[in-house]
């Protein structure tokens, strides 16, 4: 018998099986327990040789192995299936009690070991369908690169490939994604922060699935800027609201990166949440290869169809490869070109050795919708060669202890967000800071005053913020801020060629307010104190004490900091020189320089400290417990 008529006899007996009827009135139902032996041959013949023999069996095997693993996986109602139709064939009538064969145990255990090689195909019921396209195989090998380079190593593509999107179920931080290891930070710190704000300021309209559009939250954001502090209890947030408060978030990133048009969503394909485990078991993701394989794609230009998509496959986000899942979402919802062009050097892969962490541009793209490489407002001219940064306002902002370190310049966009919520970046982590209450960002007059000014020095700073501008530069300033100098200041500052922003500053400080200046004779300039959160999702070991046994057992969680935060008012310049003074003669004795100093708080320090000045400087912190750690 041919392999052609083998397949077709295979393909009848399933077809006999699932539709629970046989296809003719005189032909028995096959038993899969025992298969039948062959016919007697005819007078004259010899017997079935052994390889016919061996091939029956084989046959035999295959059809209950896929029988078997067809009925796991489809629905139990004959109406859910639809076989491809086959040529009809006679089939030889079954013996109903054949003796040598294999009984059903041994085929049970020989049915694992047979690959089942005959196609059929199967139409699935609604719901089990697999959505979106497959990713061509060009675009897997550009996005590897993209993201990975040429040649990655084992130990920065690991922690991408097994990393979740999942709370903590740690009562206290609860509202927190869990980092295990080094790598994703800065994808799970800029969606925890987008998490934050849904859960903080939109927890009553969570249902909601335009409530992430940007023309419902300007309205929500008046509301709660007037008068509204969220709670801080988070023990009482139920797996229902973080898991849409999690959808909300990455559906608003998404349509961020798709330039408020559309979204498109990466998953696994063909896969169900009963399934992904057994699949994401065995699958290995180490090439573009691999990824084209399992990944496919979803282009949505209506809001509330991606929700409700990215609310029923969560799962998927929630798996090993849930934070590689959603930066490819992102990076398709931007364009891979559009993602070149935003960069400064294209050719460095997204994510950095040696440790796999995700570059500034990637933290960019998710707050701003744009894979640029710098921190500053706008755009920088260097001698023809344009530099870009942050486009416009934005959501969530951005802190980092490389401004405290002269690294770099964080512009006002992302210093002063729309929600008072900021990623915080070290030297390798983000962080998330937050506030409870949007008042923390209103500014008095002086420091609106301020802002102003130093908004339209730095829009004339072409050095990507060194603080030094050019004489014609310093003549717009002065015009657009209606600041009047004394002559013999103006002239000093012009002959001088670059105005440097400190000194700009100290003239300003001795100059009158209705000059244009800060000068106040109160010296009270706005005292404000607030408190603060420091969300690490990064786990840590800490002891739980069992109330019951008295006894304590360490356990993997985030860390969650309050901070009680204290900005002075600012210094009149009597109290800025005598500080430098002060500074420049430590040790000194003299009463009279000390006594001109600002007073004395009691503080606490570390790195984060540093990284709040950056946004409210002199800022003084204090909290209770463990150092809030940033790294």
């Amino acid at each position: 018998m041919g392999d052609r008529e083998e397949e077709e006899e295979l393909q009848m007996a399933l077809r006999m099986s699932l539709q629970g009827s046989p296809p003719g009135p005189q032909q028995p139902e096959p038993k899969r327990s025992k298969p039948p032996p062959p016919p007697s041959p005819p007078a004259g013949e010899e017997s079935l040789d052994a390889d016919a023999e061996a091939r029956r069996r084989q046959r035999e095997l295959r059809a209950a192995a896929a029988e078997k693993r067809l009925r796991a996986v489809l629905p139990s109602t004959p109406a859910a299936v639809a076989v491809a139709p086959v040529v009809s064939k006679e089939v030889e009538p079954a013996d109903p009690e054949p003796e040598g064969v294999l009984p059903m145990e041994e085929v049970e255990e020989v049915e694992e070991e047979v690959e089942v090689e005959v196609e059929v195909e199967v139409e699935m019921v609604a719901g089990e369908e697999e959505d979106g396209e497959k990713l061509p195989l060009d675009v897997a090998e550009k996005l590897w690169i993209m993201v990975f380079g040429d040649k990655v190593r084992e130990e920065v593509l690991a922690p991408w490939v097994k990393q979740g999107i999942r709370f903590s179920s740690d009562p206290e931080t609860t509202m927190g994604l869990v980092q295990h290891e080094g790598g994703p930070c800065g994808v799970l710190a800029t969606v925890q922060a987008y998490v934050l704000k849904y859960l903080l300021f939109f927890s009553d309209d969570l249902g909601n699935p335009e409530v992430n559009d940007p023309f419902y939250a300007l309205g929500q954001r008046r509301f709660y800027q007037s008068s509204f502090a969220a709670k801080d209890d988070f023990s009482s947030l139920t797996d229902d609201r973080k898991a849409r408060a999690l959808v909300h978030a990455m559906l608003e990133i998404l349509f961020l990166c798709g330039n408020g048009n559309k979204a498109i969503i990466a998953s696994i394909g063909g896969c169900n949440q009963a399934k992904t485990a057994r699949v994401l078991e065995g699958l290995s993701v180490d090439s573009a290869m691999d990824l084209q394989k399992v990944i496919r794609i979803s282009t949505f230009t209506s809001r509330k169809d991606a929700f409700n998509s990215l609310l029923a496959n969560i799962f998927l986000f929630e798996s090993r490869l849930g934070a590689l899942l959603f930066l490819i979402s992102a990076l398709l919802s931007r364009g891979l070109e559009h993602i070149q062009e935003d960069r400064d050097d294209p050719s460095l892969p997204l994510v950095t050795a040696p440790f796999g962490h995700a570059s500034q541009e990637v933290v960019n793209l998710l707050l701003c919708g744009e894979a640029v490489s710098n921190v500053f407002d706008g755009k920088v001219d260097y001698g023809g060669m344009f530099l870009k940064g942050i486009p416009s306002n934005v959501e969530v902002g951005f802190l980092t202890l490389l401004e405290f370190l002269n690294f770099c310049k964080v512009g006002q966009y992302l210093k002063c967000p729309k929600w008072p919520i900021w990623v915080v970046g070290s030297e390798n982590h983000y962080s998330v800071l937050f506030a409870l209450n949007p008042n923390v960002q209103e500014e008095n007059e002086l420091e609106e005053r301020e802002s102003k000014i130093r908004r339209a020095f730095d829009a004339e700073d072409q050095s990507g913020g060194g603080g030094f501008i050019s004489v014609e530069g310093f003549q717009k300033v002065l015009r657009d801020t209606d600041i009047n100098l004394p002559s013999d200041k103006l002239e000093g500052f012009c002959n001088a060629g670059i105005i440097v922003w400190s000194e700009f500053w100290q003239a300003l400080l001795q100059l009158d307010k209705r000059a244009g200046g800060m000068k106040d004779p109160t010296g009270l300039l706005g005292k404000k104190q607030f408190t603060i959160y420091h969300f690490n999702g990064i786990a840590k070991s800490v002891l739980n004490v069992n109330a019951n046994t008295g006894g304590s057992t360490p356990i993997q969680r985030p860390r969650l900091c309050k901070l009680n935060v204290s900005v002075p008012p600012r210094w009149t310049q009597d109290e800025y020189l005598a500080d430098v003074v002060s500074a420049s003669t430590s040790g000194s004795k003299d009463g009279s320089i000390l006594s001109l100093a600002p007073p004395v708080q009691t503080s606490q320090h570390a790195p984060l400290v540093d990284c709040i000045r950056t946004r409210w400087p002199r800022a003084v912190c204090t909290w209770d417990g463990d150092v809030p750690s940033i790294v």
